[in-house]
């Protein structure tokens, strides 16, 4: 007879080896994905460079342009935008206000072309009625999940719509909280430099392009929103027009702040730095409340990992040596 290889060691009913197996690679694809990431850093700031050097550029052509059909010419240039546009178009389903308003959240998500706003809004028509389609023909002629109820698949059909139709107003949504969030952390600094810089007698324009500059590697997206407002200031007639767009491409209370300060001072020639360093006091203060409410909340929040992942290993290490002791003596008895 031939000898039987051994079985695999298992742990409740679990082969040891496969998941030994499963966890390696798991850990070599991250390793590879590490490696492959660091490999690739880019500089943050090359793409925003070219970003607003096109901007400079669509506001040379706006203001040289003689005529609206050639400004419309300079800013569709888009070709994909355009065709969407058609199609909505045809279906009536462009209104102004939900294309301003997808605009505006493009502009806070850091995507400068407008003609996207037509792509998110084709998206939530389309993408409900693909994925609907797909998910209606596999669970209902297909029969994907023939152990489900009726209750269930429609679930997942009203789920997989609902979904389908939020899903670029979420992505959206995070990419804005994102951005939103890197700018207040770098908004006390940049308020530090401002101060600086009109304490030294710089202009506006100045200041606000060396604050771009100083600021650039640190806070990107503050950098680059500085950067456009100070090519806005020099190109812009109405100097007013350049603080309020900054204002509504950043969703925050904070900028806002900042920016009444600007016009004020603008309309009324107020001390600048002085309204400045309060604001830079200010906004410290916020983000050290903010600091300090997260830290409170932390031991309500760790309540839930320690009863379910840290006191049941707990048990196991304390009692289980015990647990043991006592098998081996009722075995022996």
């Amino acid at each position: 007879m031939q000898d039987v290889p051994p079985p695999h060691p298992t742990l409740l009913g679990v082969d040891v080896l496969m998941v030994a197996t499963f966890l390696a690679a798991l850990a070599t694809f991250a390793v590879l994905v590490a490696v492959y990431a660091a490999a690739t850093v880019r500089d943050p700031m090359a793409k925003r460079v070219k970003a607003l050097n096109e901007r400079r550029e669509q506001l040379k052509a706006g203001i040289v342009a003689s005529s609206s059909k050639r400004r419309r010419n300079i800013t569709n240039k888009n070709e994909m935008a355009d065709k969407v546009r058609g199609v909505l178009g045809s279906l009536k389903m462009l209104q102004d206000e939900q294309v301003t308003k997808a605009q505006r959240r493009l502009m806070q998500a850091g995507i400068r072309s407008k003609d996207l706003a037509f792509v998110v809004i084709f998206a939530r028509l389309v993408l409900p009625v693909v994925l609907g389609t797909i998910v209606i023909v596999g669970v209902y002629v297909l029969d994907w999940f023939p152990a489900w109820g009726a209750f269930k698949k429609y679930g997942l059909v009203a789920g997989t719509l609902i979904l389908a139709y939020k899903a670029p107003d979420i992505w959206l949504k995070n990419k804005v909280t994102k951005r939103t969030h890197a700018i207040r952390k770098g908004l006390p600094d940049a308020l530090d430099l401002l101060v600086i810089c009109a304490e030294a007698g710089l202009t506006v324009d100045a200041a606000f392009s060396r604050v771009a500059r100083e600021l650039g590697k640190a806070y990107p997206e503050l950098g680059d929103e500085f950067a456009l407002t100070s090519i806005e200031l020099g190109f812009l007639t109405d100097r007013r027009l350049a603080f309020e767009n900054l204002a509504t491409r950043i969703d925050l209370e904070s900028i806002r702040g900042v920016v009444t300060t600007m016009i004020q001072t603008e309309k009324y020639g107020t001390p600048l730095a002085s309204a400045l360093r309060v604001l830079s006091a200010e906004f410290r203060n916020e983000r050290m409340m903010r600091a300090e409410e997260k830290a409170a909340r932390l031991p309500a929040i760790m309540t839930v990992p320690l009863i379910l992942f840290i006191l049941p290993v707990l048990f196991i290490v304390i009692l289980g040596p015990a647990s043991c002791s006592i098998s081996d003596n009722l075995l022996k008895n």
